[in-house]
């Protein structure tokens, strides 16, 4: 199942899908007798998914809607945005930089970073050298802390694709920048859509392809095989302590960064997931 939010003169509406049809809420809703949540983050818990799952398969008269994810507004409309530091060896390479030993590198960015998918990307006046990376992101269906890497799917609704953006000359002069270098205006893109964790077994998403791409150019490209810490890990790490809530994203590591400059176009293509796409400010 997939699951989406597209924009619509009244905002963004969340759409679902099981194959190659696209359906909105209202259409389920008469199939469910009642008015189902607006925000796509209070769809992800495994009983919400089984339901709409159920929906979908008895909503044989709905009338699919066309959706565009070139356009799409973020999934992410609730819970917080964690990200993943080095956790590709290509990315420390990039950066000069050795990989964290003892858990990757992390850090909490702010919601008013974000963009819908094919927004234009400002570059700020504070940062000479601008650098974008691809990368998976999960994101938490069930509220959880402490969670065990051999019980990280249960909390897990599904993934769905990051561009991440990083003012690179700023954490280079202090790592203990990354939080004011991650968070400008535009600086974080997640969609274009979630696709169910029961999508993938372990080897599929093992093999899943990550690419920065510049210009219509690869820059970078790796398979999530080649994290140094891998999802469940990740998962355990960052529920640590802390109570994660649903719509949660852990964005996982890029396997590599490009420089953007005004004029360029950056994408993040996450294989069977999705593709993000973005124009650079002239």
């Amino acid at each position: 199942m997939r699951l989406a939010r597209i924009n619509t003169e009244d905002g963004p509406r969340t759409v679902v899908a099981h194959g190659d049809r696209w359906m909105e809420l209202s259409a389920l809703e008469a199939a469910a007798g009642r008015q189902l949540p607006a925000r796509l983050g209070d769809l992800l818990g495994t009983v919400q998914r089984r339901e709409l799952a159920e929906l979908i398969e008895r909503a044989t008269e709905a009338r699919p809607v066309e959706v565009r994810l070139e356009d799409a507004a973020t999934i992410s409309d609730t819970g917080d945005i964690w990200g993943a530091g080095l956790n590709y060896l290509g990315h420390s390479q990039d950066l000069s930089a050795q990989q964290p030993v003892s858990g990757p590198g992390s850090y909490l960015r702010p919601r008013g970073c974000l963009m819908d998918n094919g927004g234009e990307i400002g570059l700020p006046t504070h940062s000479s050298r601008v650098t974008a990376e691809a990368e998976l992101g999960l994101v938490i269906g069930t509220e959880c802390k402490n969670v065990s890497r051999e019980r990280w799917r249960s909390v897990i609704a599904g993934v769905t694709a990051v561009l991440d953006l990083t003012a690179e000359d700023v954490i280079r002069e202090n790592p203990r920048y990354i939080p004011w270098a991650k968070g400008f205006d535009t600086f974080c893109s997640v969609g274009p859509q979630l696709v169910t964790l029961d999508e993938f077994d372990d080897e599929a998403l093992r093999s899943t392809r990550v690419s920065t791409v510049r210009n219509g150019q690869i820059v970078a490209s790796a398979p999530v095989a080649e994290m140094k810490y891998d999802l469940a890990y990740l998962v355990e790490y960052f529920t640590a302590g802390r109570t994660l809530t649903p719509g949660t994203v852990i964005c996982t590591g890029t396997p590599g960064a490009a420089v953007i400059e005004p004029g360029d176009s950056i994408s993040a293509v996450v294989e069977g997931v999705g593709t993000l796409s973005h124009s650079v400010k002239g």
